[in-house]
């Protein structure tokens, strides 16, 4: 199973979470970007359909897999 660390950190001109190497939206302080956060960490976690993705990877080739739907990351928030 994998782990994904939503955390939070100034960006722009306030505050958003990182996860994985991308950024949130901007949240105008700490407390708003922390309770979206966990939302985002919570949703992560809930079990969904078996689906075909298409994603992106690092050079540029795109992918199809598989998502299990019960497939789901450990997730937790720092900071």
């Amino acid at each position: 199973m994998s782990h994904i660390t939503y955390k939070i950190v100034r960006h722009d001109t306030g505050w958003a979470y990182t996860a994985d190497g991308t950024y949130s939206e901007t949240f105008p302080s700490h407390d708003a970007a922390l309770r979206a956060a966990r939302r985002a960490a919570g949703e992560q976690r809930i079990s969904g359909d078996t689906a075909g993705i298409s994603w992106e990877d690092e050079g540029g080739h795109w992918r199809e897999e598989l998502s299990e739907g019960a497939d789901r990351p450990e997730t937790d928030v720092e900071g």
